[in-house]
């Protein structure tokens, strides 16, 4: 394995969603990940009285340009305020 996939593999990217609180969205959210075999380390979503989603994704074994496209793809759906990823 050469250095670029053992950071890659290591490196723990944190992906932060905010949207519209709508049912599918969680669902359109993780779809991103389910289209290259990635299950998340971690999901957390909490609905606030603004009717906001908000949505933590913690995934090892990403590169991080991969995250960065998918964040934007992300940001696209309608009822998505924003995402954006970083590193832990």
């Amino acid at each position: 394995m050469d250095s670029e996939q053992t950071q890659c593999c290591e490196t723990l990217l944190c992906l932060r969603v905010v949207a519209q609180a709508e049912p599918g969205i969680l669902t359109r959210v993780l779809f991103f990940l389910q289209n290259i075999n990635i299950v998340p380390r971690r999901v957390l979503a909490e609905r606030d009285s603004s009717n906001r989603l908000y949505v933590a994704l913690d995934v090892f074994g990403l590169a991080e340009q991969r995250a960065t496209m998918i964040a934007a793809k992300i940001r696209q759906l309608p009822d998505v305020l924003d995402a954006h990823w970083y590193r832990r």
